[in-house]
């Protein structure tokens, strides 16, 4: 089962190291540059292939149900395909783990961390992204303001981990320190979820590249 996390004092500060330390043996050796999203028609519109180790993934959701919680959980399994866990910042703990095991996800790969307060949430997400234990980290943080987002990306940066950020997408036209930046919205679809991906931002990529998606949920994208 996935381990999980209650952030409330210093003792379960430690119960996040230690969990992460308990997971040594799953971190991921010489690390490639970049890693696939884990879907292939994005992975056709992002440079080299997909997204780079030491970076933060922004992805902005057009309204409920945009799907890209969904994206991003997939990326962040994949940054973990070769070893590494993935973490979860969850403070409102909504994140339900049988749903990333049926996303193709490790659960033993897998920790999630449930903060009782925003500090609490800031402070285990600039540890885990930190951490060279951690393949990725899924997290939805919601104003962040440039120098709180400037020391996230730096400890992406330390660690080698990829930082898939769910946002609203009221939080476009704010500074932002993700090295890629993508709007996720619904459309329309004869079965299924269909969404659309735009490329707002992605070095090397050619922005206001757009992509269109079917979600299965018994099946995957």
């Amino acid at each position: 089962e996935p381990m999980t996390a209650e952030l409330c004092d210093e003792a379960s500060r430690q119960e996040v190291g230690r969990a992460l330390t308990a997971e040594r043996e799953l971190r991921e050796q010489g690390r490639r540059p970049r890693g696939s999203s884990g879907i292939t028609a994005l992975d056709r519109r992002l440079p080299e292939g997909g997204f780079a180790r030491g970076g933060l993934v922004e992805w902005l959701a057009v309204g409920r149900g945009s799907g890209a919680s969904s994206l991003a959980l997939v990326a962040a399994g994949e940054a973990a395909r070769e070893g590494g866990i993935v973490v979860v910042i969850d403070p409102r703990s909504s994140f339900y783990p049988p749903a990333a095991a049926a996303w193709g996800i490790d659960v033993r790969r897998l920790v999630v961390v449930r903060p009782g307060n925003l500090s609490d949430a800031l402070w285990a997400l600039d540890q885990v992204l930190r951490s060279d234990q951690v393949a990725s980290v899924l997290a939805w943080p919601e104003r962040l303001d440039g120098r709180t987002f400037r020391r996230l990306q730096l400890a992406a940066e330390q660690g080698g981990v990829v930082g898939m950020f769910v946002r609203h997408e009221r939080w476009r036209r704010e500074p932002s320190w993700a090295q890629t930046r993508l709007l996720v919205r619904p459309e329309a679809g004869d079965r299924g979820r269909r969404i659309q991906v735009e490329v707002l931002r992605s070095r090397g990529s050619q922005e206001g590249e757009t992509v269109g998606l079917e979600i299965d949920e018994a099946t995957g994208v």
